[in-house]
């Protein structure tokens, strides 16, 4: 591959996509669960959640496209296996298939998660003076979060 002149430094493009990989990890994750639990939910509120979890799988599945590329943009190679996601996630995975409000729950923790997960990034973006990976995942954080909130209000 060609020289990369962004104006950020190799060691520093580096340290941004390595958070970058984790968020990516996290995004897969929780992706995989809100997918599992769109085809696997029951009980009176089947048609809402199943649909809400539609809208959000959608979501995430454009979001880590995006975050991978951001990756590559930066001269790493993306994470792309369910092992690599497994080391970097920390998102934990569900084994059962909860009751349905156990899964809005669930969510809504994962979804949080991924708000660290981006907070944790953005300092590394910040350092950089990236403000590409900054404005990816600024975007990223201010849709989980109001995703959490949407999930919280469902058990208010």
């Amino acid at each position: 591959m060609a020289k990369i002149d962004i104006g950020i430094n190799e060691e520093a493009r580096v340290e941004v996509a390595e958070s970058l990989k984790k968020l990516l990890a996290d995004s897969y994750t929780l992706y995989l669960q809100t997918h599992n639990f769109h085809w696997n939910v029951s009980g009176p509120r089947f048609r809402e959640l199943h649909l809400m979890f539609e809208e959000q799988y959608t979501e995430l599945a454009t979001a880590v496209d995006d975050i991978a590329e951001r990756i590559r943009t930066l001269g790493v190679i993306a994470p792309g296996t369910y092992k690599a996601f497994a080391k970097l996630s920390s998102i934990e995975e569900v084994e059962d298939v909860p009751s349905a409000d156990e899964m809005v729950l669930t969510l809504k923790q994962s979804h949080e998660q991924v708000v660290k997960t981006c907070r944790a990034a953005l300092k590394h973006a910040q350092n950089a003076d990236d403000e590409s990976s900054l404005a990816l995942i600024s975007d990223r954080m201010r849709v989980h979060e109001k995703t959490a909130w949407m999930l919280r209000a469902l058990s208010a």
